[in-house]
């Protein structure tokens, strides 16, 4: 970027809040069911990106009309998410660090209470979700991994082989790739996978024959 260049920006950057302001104002005229999220300048300043969110369609035609006419340019309406008012919006997430989604991801995952329970989180709503309100995204990052190793453990209730005898699986510690075993003795455990010799499969119970029917009729 040359020096006129970064001053123009630097002047777009300026002009962003006030604008802001004014497309506020003229929304709350108009009586639009929308929420305003952001305003940007594109680089150049020939067009402006208005972005907001609405649970419905909204006819902005006169705001259009209105915003192009008071900023003398193009006007272009971006209805977002509000997982996407985050990227645009939220600076830090609970953990202390900037919020994933306006860092380093590019798309955002589908994460659902299912990755929760799989990974022990507190259920509370409050904990797990981020600042879009929606459950967070990083409960995706390691989703998979529980997920393999939940399909490679032993369940829980089969019948194991250890080194130290033979035992039941009563829970899975699946990050870890730990089990708690019940002994024989009736002593309870921290068993890793790989102390796990061979799994008891257990054989399906018998079914006894069907009788044939009785017929009803005796004189048949």
């Amino acid at each position: 970027m040359s020096e006129d260049d970064e001053n123009e920006l630097a002047h777009l950057v300026a002009k962003t809040v006030e604008e802001a302001d004014r497309c506020f104002e003229i929304i709350r005229e108009l009586d639009l069911p929308m929420d305003l999220v952001d305003v940007e300048r594109v680089f150049g300043g020939e067009r402006m990106v208005v972005y907001y969110l609405s649970e419905n369609r909204v006819d902005f035609r006169d705001l259009v009309k209105r915003l192009a006419h008071e900023f003398q340019t193009r006007i272009e309406m971006r209805q977002i998410g509000v997982r996407d008012e985050a990227k645009l919006l939220a600076d830090y997430g609970d953990c202390g660090k900037p919020v994933c989604c306006n860092t380093h991801l590019v798309k955002m995952p589908p994460v659902s209470m299912k990755m929760a329970k799989l990974q022990k989180a507190t259920l509370d709503p409050n904990k797990i979700s981020g600042r879009c309100g929606r459950l967070k995204c990083c409960l995706r990052y390691e989703y998979d991994t529980y997920e393999e190793n939940r399909k490679s453990l032993p369940k829980v209730g089969s019948d194991i082989v250890t080194n130290n005898g033979r035992g039941r699986v009563l829970g899975q510690e699946l990050l870890s790739r730990q089990l708690m075993v019940q002994m024989e003795d009736n002593r309870r455990v921290m068993v890793h996978a790989d102390e796990v010799l061979s799994v008891i499969k257990k054989k399906p119970p018998t079914k006894k024959p069907k009788k044939p029917p009785r017929d009803e009729n005796p004189n048949n």
